[in-house]
């Protein structure tokens, strides 16, 4: 088990992003120092029993005080359920307890075309992956610099126009934004792998795949990048309830060297496998 921080913290800001989808920023220097991209928290209300366990949140960003010390973390979230829908009325001041790093994070490659698929809420981990391979912020206490590639690119799907969240955020980094909508209301018309398809096609070279969001997304995005012999790394979903390996609530199951199945915590062993890891027949 990964070593981890506990703290009671505060709210500093609390603002919508786009339909049901929020944005929380708190204190927490221990965990802003040490999170990297695609590492998670848990988060709960603080002196509130219902819901009396907390949820895994994706981190968005890490930001520094005034003395440019990583200090405040940020994570995006959906109102879905009693603690999200509580969290969402929640102002400056009020109290969390949060714990983390948790989990892998992803791998960052050295590669020419970094593609990041994101549909639904799953763009939230990508923020922090561009600002690293583009160098305008470095994440984890005591990593190393990454390789900067030749193009990255955001393929981020949503069911309609008001769905988007955070896209100013994503340009400013310089990265390529291509968006689809399911309803045809902004962007391509259609599902974000026909926009991976393209983004392959564009030939820049040698192609690594970064992809969150809804398992069944993850799962074409696994086929076609199979097919197409691109590495990927998924970031899974999968609901926890203890967020450090104790539960075993979280388990997805992964391929062995041998071609069997057995099942993984996802907030150990993951979030972050090799989509040709996941027995996705058996998910």
């Amino acid at each position: 088990m990964s070593q981890f921080q506990f703290q009671a913290t505060s709210i500093v800001e609390n603002v919508q992003l786009a339909t049901r989808i929020y944005r929380v920023r708190f204190e927490a220097p221990e965990i802003a120092a040490k999170i990297k991209p695609g590492q998670f928290v848990m988060v709960r209300i603080s002196e509130c029993f219902d819901p009396l366990l907390g949820r895994a949140f994706a981190l968005y960003d890490v930001i520094a005080n005034e003395n440019g010390k990583p200090t405040f973390v940020d994570v995006v979230y959906q109102v879905h359920g009693k603690l999200t829908s509580r969290l969402k009325d929640m102002e400056p001041g009020q109290k969390l307890e949060v714990w983390g790093p948790l989990g892998n994070g992803f791998t960052l490659p050295e590669t020419d075309h970094l593609i990041l698929v994101a549909g639904g809420i799953g763009q939230t981990p990508f923020l922090a992956v561009a600002k690293q391979v583009f160098g305008l912020q470095q994440y984890g206490a005591g990593e190393s610099e990454t390789s900067k590639p030749k193009k990255v690119t955001l393929c981020y799907g949503a069911r309609t126009a008001t769905d988007f969240a955070g896209l100013d955020d994503f340009r400013a980094t310089g990265l390529d934004l291509k968006i689809c909508t399911e309803d045809g209301s902004a962007g391509y018309h259609g599902l974000v792998t026909a926009l991976l398809d393209q983004a392959i096609d564009e030939g820049i070279g040698q192609c690594h795949v970064l992809c969150c969001g809804p398992e069944k997304m993850m799962e074409a995005v696994s086929e076609l990048t199979g097919k197409r012999t691109v590495p990927c790394q998924v970031s899974l979903e999968t609901p926890m309830a203890c967020g450090i390996g104790i539960c075993f609530t979280c388990v997805a199951p992964v391929r062995q060297e041998d071609g069997s199945w057995d099942y993984k915590r996802t907030c150990v062993e993951g979030p972050i496998f090799d989509a040709c890891e996941i027995a996705w027949d058996q998910a």
